[in-house]
């Protein structure tokens, strides 16, 4: 199927690895110009140097900035003014018991998950409805209609985030541009793949064995009974990106392997 995104450009926050690295992978291979976004200068020259070895043609660049701080937004800003899809990806977790979270816990994982995103779209939002054409991405997560017990905060972040694309929808009304979540589920990525064998060493026993076990005993719902890869949760997220998803605006869809129980 051809998406028709070559020639678009596109911002991923927090791509160095994890989803934000593979939905990055994925645009460069469906000829969209992606700017990589992270913290450390080699964590981003190495991203690009993995997507370039695997896809010669890419168009791929790099800009350092911590998103989750107001300052690093604007460097951002400074040296990408304008783009056509972004996705705000950027996000952190932390399992804790609720009486043990911070007020300086709260603000932190807010402003990482949340206000990048708000702060991001606030500055390219208004260039896409000008120019009558873009996308807006929020990789929110299961844990928003879900909230996990062991990290209430990071469920709270996610929720917001829906509310917060649905918002943005609605200004878009009548025009070629669109807002949508997509909510991961349980998802391998590079902290899961750390968490997993943190655990499986402690425990003694493999990670396959913790997988089955997170599944029967954590997330029982799961349809799929494993953890989706990087590269499933991309694919919905390119395919977002399209133009040829044009009627899909507003919306939260979901990637999480059926955890949800609902029929919508």
């Amino acid at each position: 199927m051809d998406l028709k995104l070559h020639g678009k450009s596109a911002l991923v926050s927090g791509s160095t690895a994890g989803i934000g690295f593979a939905i990055a992978q994925g645009l460069a291979q469906e000829g969209v110009s992606v700017i990589i976004t992270g913290r450390s200068s080699g964590r981003v020259e190495e991203a690009i140097a993995k997507i370039q070895h695997s896809n010669p043609q890419a168009k791929v660049s790099g800009v350092v900035g911590d998103l989750a701080k107001k300052e690093g937004a604007s460097e951002v800003f400074q040296q990408v003014p304008h783009i056509d899809i972004l996705i705000n990806n950027l996000g952190v977790y932390e399992p804790k018991p609720f009486s043990d979270i911070t007020d300086e816990d709260w603000f932190n994982i807010f402003e990482a998950n949340v206000l990048s995103g708000v702060r991001l779209s606030r500055h390219y939002l208004p260039k896409m409805l000008e120019q009558d054409w873009g996308r807006i991405i929020f990789i929110s997560s299961e844990s928003a209609i879900q909230i996990p017990v062991e990290m209430i905060h990071y469920g709270m972040t996610k929720t917001a985030q829906l509310a917060i694309a649905r918002g943005l929808a609605q200004s878009t009304i009548g025009t070629k541009v669109t807002v949508n979540s997509v909510l991961a589920g349980p998802t391998r990525s590079e902290g899961v793949e750390d968490f997993v064998a943190k655990m499986a060493k402690d425990r003694g026993i493999s990670s396959e064995e913790v997988e089955a076990d997170f599944f029967k005993n954590v997330r029982p719902t799961s349809l799929i009974k494993r953890f989706a890869t990087i590269d499933e949760v991309a694919a919905m997220v390119v395919y977002l990106s399209s133009p040829i998803a044009s009627a899909t605006n507003g919306a939260a869809v979901r990637v999480d392997g059926g955890v949800v129980q609902s029929v919508v």
